[in-house]
């Protein structure tokens, strides 16, 4: 059956860039071990300063960021040296766990002309894995492998699914689709998987008689199979996977110990989590304590 449906709201991660933010949600927080969704775009309007875009370098512990582009570029940059110009249909993986910094930079006007539209997830990280060593990972369209049938085509982009796989490294069970469907096309989601929600990035499904529009999530609980038809032109984002139990979130923080959360905000503070070489002149300071890692909203995720 279905669980819940949540509506994305507004949130700035930047002081041009407006995102519809999806998750954590006050009666969601996690679907599978998928803690954050952030959905940025389409920005078409876009100023000859694409630098007012930028996010700045900013620290992340106990997770994984998944970064997939629709249209436009950004470069990417942490603090193991890496730079990584993301374009659209590539997987870019960076494992924070146990602490590191990046930036995303708009740093190239031309390759926005067509807009920017980008999702991205942060992934929790089983408890054996908050305090892995960080490392950054891109992967190719070419390395993902596409499906399609009857007005359906996906790729998938983590994980399994529908028989696909792909080498994308996760460190628990989960999937994560790019699925684009034609009007009238029916869908429905991988049965394998414990929790399985879709977002609607454009267009309009109908499920058991009531219509969804864009900018909303549906998770379902496990055993549903619901049946998905798209009433137009319509591009989701399926994702999902087995459950990691509590996990606490403030800000960029990612812990299952609200303790480990606290020296993590220390850390920073005390610039002990190294900025980016190719980028440390700049970064986002820790926000006011406004509120605390076990309940209500965390202050403004950024990405």
């Amino acid at each position: 059956m279905l669980d819940i449906v949540i509506e994305a709201r507004s949130a700035a991660i930047s002081a041009g860039m407006r995102v519809k933010r999806i998750l954590p949600f006050r009666l969601r927080r996690m679907v599978g071990p998928f803690i954050f969704m952030d959905h940025a775009g389409p920005i078409t309007d876009l100023a000859s300063n694409t630098s007012s875009l930028d996010v700045l370098p900013h620290p992340h512990i106990g997770l994984s960021t998944v970064s997939y582009l629709f249209g436009g570029q950004v470069t990417h940059r942490d603090g193991l040296g890496v730079q990584q110009i993301i374009k659209p249909g590539e997987v870019n993986w960076m494992t924070a766990g146990s602490g590191i910094s990046h930036s995303e930079r708009f740093e190239d006007p031309s390759s926005l002309t067509g807009g920017l539209e980008m999702v991205q997830t942060w992934v929790a990280l089983p408890e054996k894995d908050e305090e892995a060593a960080p490392s950054f990972n891109n992967y190719t369209p070419e390395q993902l492998p596409v499906f399609t049938q009857k007005g359906v085509w996906m790729r998938l982009i983590a994980g399994n699914a529908y028989g696909l796989q792909n080498k994308v490294k996760t460190n628990s069970p989960l999937f994560y689709l790019h699925v684009v469907l034609q009007q009238g096309a029916t869908f429905g989601l991988p049965e394998e998987h414990s929790e399985r929600g879709f977002y609607i990035v454009k267009g309009n499904v109908e499920v058991s008689g009531v219509s969804y529009s864009q900018g909303k999530m549906l998770v379902f609980s496990k055993g549903a199979d619901p049946l998905i038809t798209a009433k137009e032109e319509t591009t989701l984002m399926l994702l999902g996977g087995e459950p990691l139990g509590e996990r606490f979130i403030w800000w960029n923080f990612v812990s299952s110990r609200k303790e480990r959360i606290e020296q993590a905000k220390e850390d920073w503070k005390q610039g002990r989590i190294m900025l980016p070489p190719n980028d440390n002149k700049e970064f986002i300071p820790l926000p006011n304590d406004k509120s605390k890692p076990a309940g209500g909203p965390p202050p403004e995720a950024l990405s």
